[in-house]
């Protein structure tokens, strides 16, 4: 972590530049968010953050976890901690899970402040100077078990609007309808915490005049609504309230946790969570600068982008701007508003309080990389309609659309430029004269160019879905042009067509990199790695560089004569079996996953149980009588060359050892969530210029041993001839995927967990590895296999590999 010292100043509004100030619904910190939260708001914000900082535009993205309120403190009984625990660990989950998904954050806060209490606090003083608030006596739900007035959430009944069916309905909202309610409107309430039936009390509360204010609000609302392009979504549930009529809404609430009513008559009561949680946007901001009102109250300077579910539409386009324009000062109010409906899943509703659906930390668990992930949500996005989540779907979308389409794109035209001269370029970019008189290529400039065209125009209206559908455009267009150029026997017998084909496609690919960065940042990073590019420097579409960017062809995009470095594939197959494990793993709620694995982890602990008390009855005459029968088959499953664990991986860095001259330690990838740390006895063999970025096999399950101080947690295998002078590394093909099992036709079961020294199923097994005459890794002549071939050995036939 970077010390404060080395911390960026905090970004300020900039004259004579786009200053954009970007929001996300803060989402409630009494549970971990799943994808329907995450594409609803942080994923969609994020996405135009970063489309804004590609721009060029001063953009500061904003959000954190709503702390206060009645479900906290629900959550902090079920729990038995405080609030404060409560709040403390999830928003840790928050973070962690966005972090995971790549969302950036400028900052990230919370609503348990102090900056949060002085904000709202006098933001009230000036609602109370300006005479918008109100005190009234309300009847209230009283739970005489509970010693306590019962605020909004704290009651659930069947809810009163016609037409609804919902019997469990919150005090303040029906979900299924999505009408605001009062806790005294719900027939036959109860209380959430003992089930008992409460009772209706008085109680003194205050009040925001909301049909006083309402001719500014309207001004406001018919003004930034037609300026900002307002979704639709939005409209309609706005003027659904105002059709409905305006009504003072209360703004306290009887709860201990909250920022606390500034005045002696209500000491003891907090404001209710709708007022003060919206003013969480400004009062993290002001812990991120304490030049906040640069940002806040600088309309002429700064445009407000808040993004959503369509749940909290009211409070962002009445609730908040009323409170606003009840100060009389001259805040930035809203001016664009991004709305989605539901995600829903496999046939139902994702639910945070009934647990069901995937989860921020089920989609960690897949090993799912993230980019696939946020393709997905953000491809399905329910920008006009609810959109369903499912696992097939899923599968489709990443093996149709980015191993088929953009992964191979991109893979064909950096494998070829890859290959040595007189197969491809040996990595350098070939220069490409008479490009633009070139008729394909021409063709194919005119179409990205309107592409790019749609795509900016549809990023700048917030329609994320059609600017990712764009991009994938360029990219179905990129593998047509290729394949119809036939470039692999242009390179023969036309040279100089071959040189323009593929120094246009590989402007392609960066402008590839460039337009998903927002959508993809992982990818477009891998990407802009193996064109040899820094993202720092070139992944940029601003108004200074990126209009020169927009209008350059795409054959001048990356220069002739660069170095690219070394391609791999960038997505990998979802398998059907893997499709269905998750459907059955991810069923159901969560509380029910969890009874399923404690009762299965029971039922595994009785078997074994069962299986030892079996095991050991019987004399000890018969037991070794039975132990001498089986031997031999024991001995023989244990042999099984499907016991080793070998995985594809990528040498992402290696050094010399630094205690001794003939070791590396190298940094390989195998599909982990971190690079294995691997030292071998290479150094003399090869040189140390040829193992960076190979991709080798990898036996993984080898007992990790410590050489010379560091600990080796794999091994690399490679042959030698027979008097061990030579020793090459065995190679999976360039296609094979990082992280894939190789495996052996015939041989199947499950991996040994550790190849200990003890059990000598290495040493027996190694025996039978070797390459053939044609240079083929195998086992007892069945070769290592991957999704995409055999692997092999570059000149050694007939070597053991150890």
């Amino acid at each position: 972590m970077a010390s404060p010292s080395s911390s960026p100043p905090p970004k300020l509004p900039i004259p004579g530049r786009r200053n954009i100030l970007i929001t996300s619904a803060l989402p409630y910190v009494n549970n971990v968010p799943h994808l329907g939260n995450i594409i609803g708001c942080v994923l969609s914000a994020d996405v135009f953050a970063r489309y804004c900082r590609l721009r060029g535009y001063n953009a500061l993205y904003i959000c954190g976890t709503d702390e206060y309120g009645t479900a906290t403190e629900t959550k902090a009984m079920e729990e038995e901690c405080s609030p404060k625990e409560i709040c403390d660990k999830y928003h840790a989950i928050h973070s962690e899970v966005y972090k995971w998904f790549d969302i950036e954050f400028d900052k990230f806060g919370r609503t348990s402040s102090p900056q949060q209490t002085t904000i709202c606090q006098a933001i009230f003083h000036k609602l109370m100077e300006n005479n918008w608030l109100s005190e009234n006596t309300m009847q209230q739900l009283y739970c005489d078990t509970c010693q306590r007035f019962l605020a909004d959430r704290l009651v659930e009944g069947a809810c009163p609007t016609e037409g609804c069916t919902n019997k469990a309905a919150r005090g303040d909202q029906c979900d299924n309808c999505s009408h605001m309610l009062n806790p005294t409107e719900l027939i036959d309430p109860k209380c959430k915490v003992c089930k008992n039936t409460p009772h209706i009390r008085e109680t003194d509360h205050l009040f925001l005049d909301l049909p006083r204010i309402e001719d500014k609000l309207v001004n406001y609302i018919n003004d930034t609504s037609v300026a900002g392009m307002w979704s639709q979504n939005a409209i309609q549930a706005t003027n659904a309230w105002l059709k409905e009529g305006l009504k003072s809404r209360c703004i306290t609430r009887d709860l201990k946790w909250g920022v606390p009513v500034p005045i002696e008559k209500y000491k003891d009561k907090v404001f209710y969570v709708w007022f003060d949680a919206p003013i969480g946007y400004v009062s993290i901001t002001s812990s991120y600068t304490p030049e906040w009102e640069r940002w806040w109250k600088n309309p002429d300077n700064v445009e407000l982008f808040q993004f959503m579910g369509k749940d909290n539409v009211p409070f962002h386009t009445i609730m908040f701007p009323s409170t606003l324009l009840g100060t009389g000062e001259n805040w930035t109010m809203m001016k664009t508003i991004c709305v989605t409906e539901y995600l829903n899943y496999e046939g139902g509703k994702f639910s945070k309080s009934k647990g069901i659906g995937v989860f921020g930390n089920d989609a960690k668990d897949t090993n799912i990389p993230p980019e696939v992930w946020r393709y997905y949500l953000l491809m399905n996005r329910p920008e006009a309609s609810d959109t369903l989540f499912t696992w097939t779907d899923l599968q489709a979308k990443l093996n149709s659309e980015l191993l088929n389409n953009l992964g191979n794109f991109i893979n064909r035209v950096l494998s070829f430029i890859a290959k040595p001269a007189g197969a491809g370029y040996d990595s350098i970019i070939p220069d490409a004269p008479g490009a633009e008189s070139h008729p394909s290529t021409s063709v194919i400039a005119e179409k990205v160019s309107k592409s790019v065209e749609q795509y900016l125009d549809a990023m700048e209206k917030v329609k994320l879905k059609q600017g990712l559908k764009s991009a994938m455009g360029i990219s179905t267009d990129g593998n047509r042009y290729l394949q119809d150029s036939e470039f692999w026997k242009l390179y023969k017998d036309n040279p100089a067509s071959c040189a323009i084909v593929m120094k246009t496609s590989v402007g392609l690919v960066y402008l590839l990199a460039c337009l998903l960065e927002p959508f993809m940042p992982s990818f477009s990073k891998e990407v802009l790695r193996q064109l040899n590019l820094s993202p720092e420097e070139n992944i940029s579409f601003s108004e200074e560089n990126g209009e020169s960017v927009k209008a350059k062809p795409p054959w001048d995009l990356v220069p002739a004569g660069h170095k690219i470095g070394r391609p791999v594939p960038l997505f990998e197959e979802l398998k059907d079996e893997k499709v269905s494990e998750y459907r059955e793993k991810y069923a159901g709620s969560q509380a029910e996953r969890n009874s399923k694995a404690v009762a299965d982890a029971e039922a595994t602990k009785i078997a074994n149980q069962t299986q030892s008390i079996a095991l050991s009855g019987g004399s000890k005459k018969e037991q070794k009588k039975q132990s001498g029968n089986s031997k031999s088959k024991v001995a023989e499953a244990e042999l099984s060359v499907a016991k080793l664990e070998i995985r594809v991986g990528l040498i992402r860095k290696a050094e010399k050892h630094p205690d001794a001259d003939s070791l590396y330690v190298e940094e390989i990838d195998v599909g982990e969530e971190a690079p294995r740390t691997v030292v071998s006895g290479l150094v003399k063999y090869i040189p140390l210029e040829e193992i960076q970025n190979r991709k080798v096999c990898v036996l993984c399950n080898l007992k990790p041993v410590v050489m010379r101080g560091i600990k080796s947690d794999a091994m690399v295998l490679a042959a030698s001839n027979e008097d061990h002078t030579r020793v090459e590394l065995v190679e999976p093909p360039a296609d094979a995927a990082v992280g894939e099992r190789v495996t052996f036709a015939g041989h199947s079961g499950e991996t040994e967990a550790s190849l200990s020294g003890k059990s000598k199923v290495w040493e027996k097994l190694a025996a039978d590895l070797r390459s053939n005459g044609d240079l083929v890794a195998c086992y007892q002549d069945v070769p290592f296999m991957t999704s995409a071939g055999v692997c092999k050995v570059q000149t050694i036939a007939n070597g053991e590999i150890r």
